[in-house]
């Protein structure tokens, strides 16, 4: 069994400490003289990629993150920072353009494409391998729909991987995540089978939401938002 943990992070400690439930406000709002300000995006989706982001952020300052356990208001200085790393996380414009890929992937490969399973373990699993062999947490974008309507585009999502379980001779992953929509807990986590190619499977979410891939995301750093 090999064993890797991000030294001294825990979502329970490290992570926010409020869930990814937002009331329904645009998240930016963007002057447009002389017609006022043009609202952008729902709250009320989510603001998991701000969230995971601001956890590293918080981890790489070494601060603690704010004490808050209820979701800040719209237009605070908290709100206003978790949308700022928000648009970050999207990686724009290539970011949305990978995940709407993905979710047109078939699961296993056929002829002239290869699936997304194949692409997990061997291009994406290496990768978020060597951050946590690094000591660095890991950015992760979950791909969970399989479509090609652009529209399903906000049912994907975005957790922080911290650590992982290798059982070598099974193959067996298990990855410890962040998950914003499960503040406080220790034992979400991410498992699949490395195994040869007839052995690898589509990943499990322990907290049974779907889940068909995901891929690293990549991490800009920038100096959290400071209570008090």
């Amino acid at each position: 069994m090999t064993t890797q943990r991000v030294p001294g992070f825990k979502p329970s400690i490290s992570g926010l400490h409020f869930g990814n439930l937002f009331p329904h406000a645009p998240v930016l709002r963007i002057p447009l003289p002389p017609f006022g300000c043009l609202p952008v995006g729902d709250a009320a989706g989510g603001l998991c990629g701000g969230m995971i982001f601001a956890a590293r952020d918080y981890y790489e300052a070494g601060l603690s993150p704010p004490v808050n356990t209820a979701p800040p208001p719209q237009g605070s200085p908290l709100f206003n920072y978790l949308v700022r790393r928000l648009f970050a996380s999207f990686n724009l414009p290539d970011g949305p353009i990978k995940y709407f890929a993905w979710m047109n992937l078939p699961d296993r490969d056929r002829p002239g494409a290869r699936g997304v399973v194949w692409r997990t373990v061997r291009r994406e699993w290496p990768r978020v391998r060597a951050d946590l062999e690094g000591g660095k947490l890991s950015p992760l974008g979950l791909v969970r729909v399989h479509s090609a309507n652009p529209r399903q585009l906000g049912k994907n999502h975005q957790v922080l991987a911290y650590g992982y379980d290798l059982e070598e001779t099974s193959g067996r992953l298990t990855i410890l995540v962040y998950d914003p929509n499960h503040p406080d807990r220790d034992d979400v986590a991410i498992t699949l089978n490395l195994g040869h190619r007839g052995l690898q499977s589509l990943p499990i979410y322990s907290t049974g939401a779907p889940l068909r891939a995901f891929f690293r995301t990549r991490y800009s750093r920038y100096g959290p938002y400071l209570t008090g």
